[in-house]
């Protein structure tokens, strides 16, 4: 019971947190909308993937963008909490290391998802076809695709003892997995515009990309564009997201342990 109560704590604090903070929820409009607008509307595919246009193709990658960069900036949160001395409290009350992290995970996750279903509702001022189903088939995806994230900006940020080293390390990683993961440009795999092998390789190692090929099943639908780029069967996408989430959970949670 007490762990229980601890989490539920730890999530309450995130959430309150992220809701006194006006300037955050207001700019969660401004990014997504500037890419769908300025970026959709000007880019254009070297060839044309299926049916879609470039902003039905970019949309679920937009939503995986902002879940990668939330979740990721929230593990700021455990350097202010260190230079407060929150965290030493937290750290020394009578539940695990793995509540703590818990706790800190679950809410940054919502706060993420929060911001993703922001931009969810976008879509719906640039055409794209949404209905409730498809909400309520992507929400637990975009959960899941949170808890990866969020566990690699906090075990990242346990190890950091500023935040201006936080910020360099935050962008090293979280360019690559954003323009690895195919969300933008397509990782088309045949025909005269294939791009790269080695980068058809080093795509499917970045958890995101599973992420991004699920979200795009549920918003798109099945079709042409699967043929075209990489994407692997759903199935095998929602595997290896709940596979990489338990590995941050693990690593995250001895990350935190090694704090004293």
């Amino acid at each position: 019971m007490t762990e229980l109560r601890g989490i539920y704590t730890l999530w309450l604090r995130e959430i309150k947190r992220y809701i006194r903070d006006r300037a955050r929820i207001i700019s969660s409009f401004v990014q997504p909308l500037l890419w769908l607008a300025i970026f959709g509307s000007g880019i254009r595919f070297s060839s044309q993937i299926g049916n879609l246009t470039p902003q039905q193709f970019i949309f679920p990658g937009i939503i995986g963008q902002t879940l990668l960069f939330t979740s990721m900036f929230m593990g700021i949160s455990v350097i202010w909490d260190r230079e407060f001395g929150f965290m030493k409290e937290i750290l020394v009350a009578p539940i695990s290391h793995f509540s703590v992290f818990l706790g800190k995970m679950l809410g940054d996750s919502t706060d993420a998802v929060i911001q993703g279903i922001i931009v969810f509702a976008l879509g719906l001022v640039f055409g794209i076809k949404l209905n409730m189903l498809i909400f309520l088939e992507a929400l637990p995806i975009m959960i899941l695709i949170t808890f990866g994230l969020v566990g690699i900006g906090l075990t990242v940020a346990s190890f950091m003892e500023s935040l201006e080293s936080f910020g360099v390390i935050q962008s090293f990683i979280n360019l690559p997995l954003f323009f690895l993961s195919g969300a933008i440009f397509p990782i088309t795999t045949s025909g005269p515009y294939a791009v790269p092998y080695w980068l058809q390789i080093v795509s499917r190692f970045d958890p995101l990309t599973y992420g991004v090929t699920a979200l795009r099943v549920i918003v798109l639908g099945g079709g042409e564009w699967q043929t075209q780029t990489y994407a692997p069967p759903f199935y095998l996408d929602l595997a290896i997201i709940v596979g990489f989430d338990l590995i941050m959970i693990i690593i995250g949670t001895l990350a935190f342990s090694r704090r004293k």
